[in-house]
């Protein structure tokens, strides 16, 4: 458990107020000025050494990220993009941080921005939070204000400047490069890479995208200590992190804790228990939506960090943890999850496009148990044509869930369905192969 004198941000549930005069209590702009003398090669070198790992989903090391922006400056400027998107179902913890911590944010900007290069930052704000973004632009206003960031920002010969864009609300423009084409004003679909952002990102220059929780984290790293931070954790998954715990639980929450803590202890011990106790629990998504879903018995000793969740085939994402109660139709969960990223793919790329209604309408229809034999396995089939096969990792997110229930409740699916074609084939009536596939009132065939 994490102690609370090691809580980055220690002001999550709004207890202390999030104004500019309440942030300076807590320790935010201190020592900034000296931070940014140390030069760029020492922030960069000090975010390495604490082995931060970026808090969007990927878990890619921050500091290897920014290394990869060109060192000097030529007829191109640098940009930072914030990507504040947060869409993934189950995972809310970027807004209380625009609402409540926002000069963290703000701070750790700053210090991120001048380690690249850049000289503007634009928070790309997810549509719907909008409260949050109009909370963010008054401590961005307060910020200016005391002269904390724009011209020569608190005291350090660099000039920044940040900008709030809203988005509309679209689950693809969290994908980093949909995100910049969101951002020119083009129809948010992902690019093609390489080229990489970090070398051709926003109109065409260096621009290095990173995820609120991972830049607010900046600030206190630093102060700190790289230490401090790599004190924190497991090895290769090393800090604190902020986990959204909801679903079948007494008391649904956000908490920071250290990376690697037990599954079992957040659930207990910060969320009230499973509803209806722990043996009622049936599974759990660890990682938001997009990461498979995990079985009770592996829910026992599960530690929550990036490697120990791979190993079981699942992912830690944004640290959304769903849990799913034996009072919840599982089937029906997934059929759910299922035609939401149906609902939200951009349809740029064909296995995407069309393997995810494909994979809607077959899951609803074993819900209703009604589903063929074949449809278990042309199931798996059809998640495995698509993940690896799309522009984006929009695909996999996709995939990965279905094949997480059929991995671990594939015996619920047979049990359900008996298998009995929706069509009964006649000696009279030639058997179309793909007739499951239609409605089941216009599947009769006249002779």
């Amino acid at each position: 458990m994490l102690e609370d004198k090691n809580r980055i941000f220690q002001n999550l549930y709004n207890d202390l107020g999030s104004d500019l005069t309440s942030a300076q209590k807590r320790g935010d702009w201190k020592d900034t000025k000296e931070i940014i003398s140390n030069g760029r090669e020492w922030i960069i070198n000090e975010i390495k050494s604490s082995e931060l790992r970026g808090r969007g989903g990927a878990g890619f090391p921050t500091g290897l990220k920014w290394s990869f922006a060109p060192k000097e400056v030529g007829s191109r400027p640098h940009y930072l993009v914030i990507n504040a998107d947060e869409s993934e179902p189950g995972t809310c913890k970027d807004r209380d941080i625009l609402r409540f911590e926002p000069h963290k944010l703000i701070e750790g900007c700053l210090i991120s921005a001048y380690a690249v290069n850049a000289n503007v930052c634009y928070i790309y704000i997810r549509g719907e939070y909008f409260n949050e973004g109009q909370k963010l632009q008054k401590a961005i206003d307060e910020a200016y204000s005391k002269n904390l960031i724009g011209k020569n920002a608190s005291g350090s010969n660099w000039d920044f400047d940040i900008f709030i864009h809203y988005g509309a609300g679209a689950y693809i423009c969290g994908e980093e490069t949909a995100l910049l084409e969101s951002l020119e004003g083009k129809k948010g679909q992902p690019r093609l890479k390489p080229p990489f952002p970090a070398l051709i990102g926003l109109y065409g220059c260096p621009t290095i995208i990173n995820n609120v929780e991972t830049i607010a984290v900046v600030p206190t790293i630093l102060k700190r200590g790289s230490k401090w931070f790599s004190s924190i954790g497991k090895p290769k998954n090393r800090g604190t992190k902020i986990f959204c715990i909801s679903g079948n639980v007494n008391n649904p929450c956000n908490v920071e804790e250290e990376m690697g803590i037990s599954l079992k202890d957040l659930i207990e011990k910060h969320a009230g228990g499973v509803i209806g106790g722990w043996e009622n629990l049936k599974a759990v998504i660890p990682g938001g939506s997009s990461m498979p879903m995990l079985p009770k018995d592996i829910c026992e000793n599960l530690k929550m960090d990036f490697d120990s969740l791979v190993e079981q085939k699942s992912g830690l994402g944004t640290a959304g943890i769903v849990v799913i109660n034996k009072d919840q139709d599982i089937i029906k969960c997934m059929a759910r999850i299922a035609r939401f990223y149906k609902h939200e793919s951009c349809g740029q790329c064909t296995p995407c496009r069309e393997g995810s209604g494909w994979m809607w309408r077959m899951l609803e229809r074993m819900a209703k148990g009604e589903a063929s034999r074949e449809e278990v396995d042309m199931l798996m089939d059809v998640t495995q044509q698509i993940e690896g096969h799309t522009i984006c990792a929009f695909g996999e997110g996709s995939a990965w869930p279905v094949q997480g229930l059929l991995r671990h409740f594939k015996k619920e699916i047979v049990k359900r369905n008996n298998f009995n074609p929706l069509v009964n084939k006649n000696n009279k009536i030639p058997y179309l192969v793909d007739q499951h596939l239609l409605e089941k009132d216009n599947a009769e065939i006249k002779s």
